[in-house]
């Protein structure tokens, strides 16, 4: 108490004295060193250089000899920083001051419970809002096009913010945030912590139960006019198409595209029933065969293989065909004869005698 009144009598002498003053508002308190606040809210896309008093800030507590000394600083003077350092610690503080918080409120509930309920109360779309309602996001320091969009921009300040109060002021102070600033300001933790917030799983669930097929159809990923990624995702149950949305991350566009679907399956009965006839369809599919099993005996092509019935016709074919041309032995030896080459001593006998003469010399 003593410790905030001095440090409001020396407000006017300060440099910064708005940003004090809103930070007061917001912390309950004042910052003593203002510039793990001022890194707390500087986001990635300002493209801000390191000076030497945030880099030292940065380094944090408790360096190591080696790790944090001048020669590390200097060489680090000019570089780009911003938040994410304290976004890492604050996101660590904060899992567990609220672990404690869900661990004294819920007594006998499961381990399973506990991790559920800790993870809704500090997940990015609760701490977004959060620094929406109280203040946060209007002092972030970001390019003006980044800060318009990006839906996650509060919640990873606030995070950074609880690291710089730990910086600052100790776990203590951290605590006491949470539990005087937020719990008692802005938040039902008993509400929250019973609340259902993932659509996709209850949306898996069902469809296991029902046994419905589901997939989720990426539909398009490309980046706005200022480079951030966007992702477009469709819900697809039984083949029929269910409600599309998109994201700055592919879970996020899946469960808006679930919370979407899951509305519409309680309020649309013929999207309902048009799910279950194309489920129908498919085990109805699955049940009747749709052509007779093949005989594994036939044969694919005629022809390929010949069997002895088919050797048989074969050899009749060309019997028949044959048969015409057909001359005796004796014939063929006669035509193989040149009757030119008859010696000269035979020259005075007929034809007939010659032929005669070939006859009986072939059948001896």
């Amino acid at each position: 108490m003593l410790n905030n009144i001095l440090d409001r009598i020396k407000l006017p002498f300060r440099k910064e004295k708005e940003l004090y003053s809103a930070l007061y508002d917001i912390l309950g308190f004042y910052p003593r060193n203002i510039t793990y606040y001022k890194l707390a809210l500087m986001h990635k896309s300002l493209g801000h250089r390191a000076t030497e008093e945030e880099i030292r800030a940065l380094e944090g507590k408790g360096k190591r000899k080696g790790k944090g000394g001048k020669g590390n600083q200097r060489g680090r003077l000019g570089k780009h920083i911003n938040n994410e350092r304290l976004e890492f610690l604050g996101d660590a503080i904060l899992d567990a001051v609220v672990g404690d918080v869900v661990y004294q409120e819920f007594p006998g509930k499961p381990e399973g419970f506990l991790t559920n309920a800790r993870s809704k109360l500090v997940q990015r779309e609760t701490l977004g809002k959060l620094a929406k309602e109280m203040g946060i996001t209007r002092l972030i320091l970001a390019s003006g096009r980044t800060a318009t969009h990006n839906s996650y921009m509060g919640g990873n300040a606030f995070e950074a913010l609880v690291g710089a109060i730990y910086l600052d002021r100790g776990y203590k102070a951290c605590q006491e945030f949470w539990t005087e600033r937020i719990m008692k300001k802005f938040l039902n933790v008993e509400k929250i912590a019973y609340k259902e917030v993932n659509f996709k799983s209850k949306l898996l669930e069902w469809s296991q139960k029902n046994r419905v097929t589901l997939e989720f159809r990426l539909e398009d990923q490309s980046q706005d006019k200022n480079g951030s990624p966007i992702f477009v995702h469709t819900v697809v149950l039984e083949g029929v198409d269910g409600c599309r949305a998109e994201g700055f991350s592919k879970k996020e566009s899946q469960q808006k595209a679930s919370e979407m679907t899951l509305k519409k399956l309680r309020s649309d009965n013929r999207f309902l029933d048009s799910i279950f006839a194309a489920k129908t369809a498919r085990t109805q599919m699955d049940e009747d065969p749709t052509m007779a099993v093949p005989d594994v005996e036939q044969k694919e092509e005629e022809g390929l293989v010949v069997t002895q019935a088919r050797q048989t016709d074969i050899a009749g074919q060309a019997e028949d065909n044959e048969a015409p041309a057909a001359v005796s032995e004796t014939e063929q030896i006669i035509d193989s004869m040149n009757l030119d080459d008859v010696s000269h001593d035979m020259a005075g006998e007929s034809k007939e005698d010659i032929i005669a003469k070939a006859e009986a010399e072939a059948y001896k």
